[in-house]
């Protein structure tokens, strides 16, 4: 199924049979990647009395709880009411779901004890107002990432200046491989969210991020369509599922 789509007097077309799904699923075990120093989501079947949610068991349904973190167990897109005291909803924030997307590799460089996602590097593959979206893959790009175990870790992050550069070139979804664009322990400083987000001086509030995303090895550098597609939860931010699409 091809689609031809006009956007800022550019047409491209895509194969909307042929979706490259970059989101990581939910699962109820070990297999599950997590961060935040938070054990496994919990996918089991609902207990009352003598009934068990469980067609093995018995019943005539599977009827599960699932007990996750938005943050800590998978891909997931926040809005700015990730670090604000006020409320917002991603839900409400994003109403729009197709963007134009690039995707990226980067190295992240050793900067003392951490490793640094440089605003040099951005700046090597990303130009103002290329994009409504960036696509930041981490390099090296092991398959481990889809089960990975973060906490305690100290991943890679992107740099306040690298963040202001990327907000600067006019993108407006941001997408990384890792559990959060900041240090994992960093005092709360939040430098590349607040960089990024504009906050609290000017504030994006459309803007969004999204963390904990897997590209694989397949899908080369270069220019997409985005889907982006969350779960309509009212909280700062939910599961998502972002798909590209290559330009034909």
């Amino acid at each position: 199924m091809l689609a031809n789509i006009n956007h800022k007097d550019k047409t491209y077309q895509i194969d909307l049979s042929k979706p490259l799904d970059i989101s990581l699923s939910l699962r109820g075990d070990s297999k599950n990647p997590i961060a935040w120093y938070l054990g496994p989501p919990v996918i089991e079947p609902v207990k009352d009395g003598d009934f068990i949610g469980k067609v093995t068991e018995g019943a005539a349904v599977n009827f599960n709880n699932v007990k996750f973190n938005p943050h800590a167990h998978g891909t997931h897109t926040e809005c700015v009411g990730h670090i604000t005291r006020e409320f917002h909803s991603i839900n409400q924030t994003l109403k729009n779901f197709f963007f134009t997307a690039k995707v990226i590799s980067v190295t992240p460089e050793n900067w003392l004890e951490d490793m640094e996602i440089t605003q040099v590097m951005i700046q090597k593959l990303l130009k103002k107002g290329e994009t409504d979206a960036l696509v930041i893959r981490t390099l090296p790009n092991y398959i481990e990432k889809r089960s990975r175990k973060y906490s305690h870790t100290n991943w890679p992050f992107l740099s306040e200046n690298a963040a202001t550069y990327i907000r600067e070139c006019g993108v407006q979804h941001l997408l990384i491989d890792l559990p959060s664009v900041d240090k994992e322990k960093d005092d709360g400083k939040l430098l590349a969210h607040k960089a990024f987000w504009n906050y609290p001086k000017n504030t994006r509030f459309e803007a969004t991020i999204t963390e904990l995303i897997y590209v694989p090895n397949s899908i080369p550098d270069g220019e997409y369509l985005l889907n982006l597609q969350i779960a309509s939860f009212e909280n700062d931010a939910a599961p998502s599922k972002p798909v590209l699409y290559k330009l034909l």
